[in-house]
């Protein structure tokens, strides 16, 4: 049997509408997966819940870095939303800081009248309850006919127990539910500015651990090498002035002001002029080997990471131990970490005062050595602290590991 030629009029509907199927199905197959993935989250209140979670950890997000201005205004659209009030503002102890929902679609309100409504609660620390009178509605910027938001719930945003600044809801009438509700957000956001003041604080120690580690030097070192200079002055002058330029270089490198990253090469060189004033005063007694692969020279670091290191096993190591010392500084490479050692044959340390002085419960001696590890793990984490294998009579072998990307830090 033989059937028609179809005409190229035809082939093109018969074409056109195959592909109108395959398009229906597509879409009801990627409808039919959405409708199951909404089921799968459950019931009604599950949802809810996960919709609240959600806007909450957008917000946090936002606040990460305390009250400012881009990230108040980002948090307070999903706090907004949270609440389910009309509009939403967000303040510091000066000024207003983001707006949100009615009244912001022409331009913020004056920040001086928004200030002004939450004067009473940055003073007194409580939540108030304001009436908004046709005037004040007007400065806000609010429609004044149909559904007029008539009232305001002030709560203060609190770190330390003192008032910061304040989130504002408007509503045409506050329940004591949205009042709890608004306390609630508040107390939330208060809870992350004082996680984000946490966080400044924290930074805020590590250049006071750098600059601890600065003074450190002064005392302990810069004394013996002056006098290793002097010595040299009338015996061997060309060294005398050798040393000094190494000293120079060694202190500008230490006290620099700028920057808390450097390079391996950097820190090296450091080390590199440390040793040789400490061989100024040493002689043969201190030895000295160097395994560096080349590849890991430009990998940063924090800045006086490892001279400390080095300073600890001279010091601590080799000065107490009679006869010669070696002091050993690898570097190699692990695929995208780099690991430093610095061990020395000294005297070593009992293990569980090492433990005191990397719990802080020990003062005085191996300042260095807790300085360093706690730097570490506050900018890598704490599994990227120190890794220190000692004991008594047994030298001290010290493991540094850095990751090789890493962004935001700049030498």
């Amino acid at each position: 049997m033989s059937f028609p030629a179809l005409s190229d009029s035809t082939l093109l509907l018969i074409t056109a509408i195959a592909a109108v199927i395959a398009a229906i199905a597509i879409v009801a197959a990627v409808g039919f997966r959405l409708s199951r993935s909404y089921r799968e989250l459950g019931t009604d209140a599950e949802r809810a819940t996960f919709a609240t979670l959600h806007s909450a950890a957008a917000a946090g997000e936002q606040l990460r870095n305390g009250l400012e201005p881009a990230g108040a205004l980002k948090a307070s659209k999903q706090l907004r939303a949270l609440l389910n009030c009309a509009a939403f503002a967000m303040t510091d102890d000066s000024r207003l800081l983001a707006w949100d929902g009615a009244g912001a679609a022409a331009k913020q309100p004056d920040s001086a009248v928004v200030m002004d409504l939450a004067a009473k609660a940055l003073s007194n620390g409580r939540t108030q309850v304001a009436t908004l009178d046709a005037p004040l509605r007007e400065a806000l910027g609010l429609p004044l006919q149909g559904g007029e938001l008539k009232a305001a719930v002030i709560c203060p945003l609190k770190v330390d127990s003192r008032a910061v600044g304040v989130v504002i809801i408007l509503s045409k009438t506050p329940s004591a539910g949205l009042v709890r509700a608004t306390n609630e957000v508040a107390a939330w956001v208060s809870a992350q500015l004082e996680l984000a003041e946490l966080s400044s604080s924290r930074t805020l120690l590590a250049e006071a651990e750098v600059r601890a580690l600065r003074a450190q030097i002064s005392p302990h070192f810069i004394y013996n090498s002056l006098n290793a200079i002097a010595s040299f002055i009338n015996t061997d002058p060309q060294r005398a002035r050798d040393l000094v330029v190494e000293f120079a270089d060694f202190t500008r490198y230490s006290f620099r002001r700028h920057g808390d990253f450097t390079t391996l090469a950097e820190e090296l060189r450091c080390i590199d002029r440390y040793l040789l004033l400490e061989n100024a005063r040493f002689g043969e007694r201190l030895q000295v080997s160097l395994q560096i692969a080349p590849e890991v020279l430009s990998t940063v670091i924090p800045f006086l990471s490892l001279q400390p290191l080095v300073e600890n096993a001279v010091r601590h190591g080799l000065e107490a131990k009679v006869g010669k010392g070696l002091v050993q500084i690898c570097a190699r490479d692990l695929g995208a970490y780099t690991e430093v050692t610095i061990e020395d044959d000294g005297v070593g340390m009992d293990p569980e005062q090492l433990r005191l002085v990397l719990a802080g419960q020990h003062d005085g001696t191996h300042v260095g050595l807790r300085n360093v590890d706690a730097r570490l793990r506050q900018v890598y984490g704490d599994e990227h602290g120190l890794t220190i294998d000692t004991g008594m009579g047994h030298g001290m072998l010290i493991t540094m590991t850095v990751p090789k990307n890493q962004p935001g830090h700049d030498a």
